[in-house]
């Protein structure tokens, strides 16, 4: 019984704010005559017509949908290998944090949509131009949490590193990365926020498809409602991406979650 209780108590945490704010907007905005802000249930109404229509191979959702959320993909892996990589060496180094922290610095203070149109020079519209934006933009939380995590680490452990004679690949994987892997996933999970908005700004220029595409096109065509779905449809996404990658997480940081319940327990 207790068990449903914590099932029941975690359902309704997670989705009774989502549930009262969407009451609200459906019982407030029943009665709108706006052009602008149609009626929820009008906006729901448009949504499976917009986004499912059979045969779903040809839908909004397969066309729009699926590139967007595998550019995102793409963009979010290579930012966080290369985020990870780079972190560890400026991390585990002090000549090289104080040789790269210049050029890094005046890197990080550009904001990535800046660079869209550059990047349009040099790689044109299609998906390489949108995968390198999202990377541009995720890498910085990567890196520089990565970083920080690195130097974290108990000179203590090294030291016992070095004592037990462990080779440099052992201390990367048992010590460096596990030691570091709550400061790299916070950094994640603030990359994961930024992709999802670089994904739809760099959809917003000189796109064919995306969903960022297909929100500014229904604008343009005074298709508001079907506007309103797709901007619904976004915050879905981004839910069950976070739902994914909390999933992720807490399966790589088992041991770490184990030993903060240990601690807090035995206090």
């Amino acid at each position: 019984m207790s068990t449903l209780r914590r099932v029941a108590r975690s359902v309704l945490l997670t989705l009774g704010l989502p549930v009262a704010i969407l009451t609200v907007w459906w019982v407030a905005s029943a009665g709108s005559t706006s052009f602008y802000s149609p009626p929820l249930a009008e906006i729901v109404g448009t949504s499976r017509e917009t986004w499912f229509s059979a045969p779903l191979a040809e839908s909004r959702l397969a066309v729009d949908v699926v590139p967007s959320v595998l550019r995102l993909l793409a963009g979010y892996a290579v930012a966080l290998v290369v985020g990870v990589a780079l972190g560890v060496a400026v991390g585990s180094s002090r000549a090289l944090r104080a040789f790269l922290e210049p050029v890094l610095e005046f890197f990080r203070a550009i904001p990535p949509p800046v660079l869209v149109p550059v990047l349009m020079l040099f790689f044109g519209i299609g998906d390489t131009m949108k995968i390198v934006v999202i990377a541009i933009g995720c890498v910085w939380p990567v890196l520089l949490n990565t970083v920080e995590g690195v130097r974290g680490l108990d000179p203590v452990l090294r030291d016992t590193a070095r004592a037990y004679r462990l080779g440099r690949v052992a201390t990367l994987r048992h010590l460096v990365l596990r030691g570091a892997s709550p400061q790299i996933v916070t950094g994640a999970r603030q990359a994961l926020s930024i992709g999802i908005i670089l994904m739809v700004i760099s959809e917003m220029f000189a796109a064919k498809d995306g969903l960022g595409f297909s929100i500014v096109q229904f604008q343009r065509s005074f298709a508001i409602p079907e506007m309103w779905s797709g901007v619904l449809l976004l915050g879905v996404v981004g839910v069950l991406l976070s739902l994914v990658f909390r999933a992720v997480t807490d399966a790589v940081l088992r041991w770490y979650l184990g030993y903060r319940q240990s601690q807090h327990g035995g206090a």
